[in-house]
């Protein structure tokens, strides 16, 4: 490798940032492979948010693709791009290894009391129904930053997700088999009672590519709000509302699956930007010790400790970081493929 600077391509939901990641941890943002000089890169790293049974990086073969595109219909906003975007790397630099860095990897260590739905044995055994978890690149970086025995993650942004980590290993986490799943996020639904699924289903209101789409695209806080904009500054009062209410329960319910809380940490585009969500949020969650400091809550610029004097919990804004980690990933594997 020339210097172990890995290009790091993250296909989200709502963009797609490409970084340049030195072995120090430095890391370069570029607008478009066109900026790539190919000599400074010694491998690609591609976030990729659902590979199925796949957890560890992998080399992108052909195989590894294959399972990436299956995973397609279950995270269809995350899964497609990514593929479109592993296609344009690889044009742009087909002379050095790609590797596929999932967002799941993390959340292996979820005991079956927290992975396991009850359902039929045939769903979990033989089609794979189970929750996998998401945003792991993410929290995987904010457990390194707020080392904290007991941590509850909230990534909120474009997806939400809130997870439980205990001893830096993830517990239990809100997004489940798809991130469809948890609370409430920009324009998905998070969790609904299927019954209502079921009943548009049955009663012809709603086709499935129609309820797929609007579970997707039509929800969350965009469903909730007035001309349908996901941006939590437009919000309504009432998407706002339901957003920090299922927030807070999501979190509470994390630290029971904890067995109390030490920190909690606010990451992700609303995590790190919206002092009024933070706030709020915090203010539900002072029985469990949560406080956060106003002066310090407003003037929170990427890393930042807000936490209220005399509380029992840490509260942290972390910047995220998923680059490091998935370039880290890609490293790790193809040095271990040398020895």
């Amino acid at each position: 490798m020339p210097d172990g600077t890995v290009l790091v391509v993250n296909a989200g939901s709502t963009s797609l940032k490409l970084h340049l990641v030195s072995p120090a941890d430095d890391a370069e943002a570029l607008a478009s492979f066109r900026d790539v000089a190919p000599a400074r890169v010694a491998a690609v790293a591609h976030r990729v948010v659902h590979g199925g049974e796949l957890r560890a990086a992998a080399r992108l073969t052909e195989d590894v693709l294959a399972a990436i595109e299956a995973a397609s219909a279950l995270a269809p906003l995350h899964n497609r791009p990514a593929l479109a975007a592993i296609d344009e790397a690889v044009a742009a630099l087909p002379a050095v290894p790609h590797v596929a860095v999932f967002d799941t990897g993390f959340h292996a260590t979820i005991p079956p009391a927290a992975a396991t739905y009850a359902v039929p044995r045939r769903w979990r055994e033989e089609w794979g129904v189970r929750r996998y978890g998401f945003h792991g690149l993410s929290v995987q970086w904010a457990a390194e930053r707020a080392r904290a025995r007991r941590l509850v993650v909230c990534h909120l942004g474009g997806g939400s997700s809130i997870t439980a980590v205990l001893d830096g290993r993830s517990v239990d986490t809100t997004m489940g088999f798809s991130p469809l799943e948890g609370v409430p996020m920009t324009t998905r639904a998070g969790s609904v009672d299927p019954g209502a699924l079921l009943h548009l289903l049955r009663e012809g209101l709603l086709e499935l590519p129609d309820l797929e789409r609007e579970l997707e695209h039509e929800s969350g806080l965009a469903g909730l709000s007035e001309g349908g904009s996901g941006d939590i500054r437009e919000a309504s009062p009432l998407a706002l509302d339901v957003y920090v209410h299922r927030v807070a329960g999501a979190v509470g319910a994390a630290a029971a699956a904890l067995g109390g809380l030490d920190a909690l940490v606010f990451t992700a585009g609303i995590g790190e930007r919206s002092p009024e969500t933070r706030a709020r949020i915090a203010e539900r969650l002072r029985f469990l010790g949560v406080e956060v400091d106003p002066a310090a809550n407003a003037a929170a610029r990427g890393d930042a400790d807000i936490s209220g004097e005399g509380a029992s919990v840490r509260t942290l804004v972390v910047a995220a970081r998923e680059e490091i980690v998935a370039a880290r990933a890609a490293r790790e594997l193809l040095a271990a493929e040398t020895e």
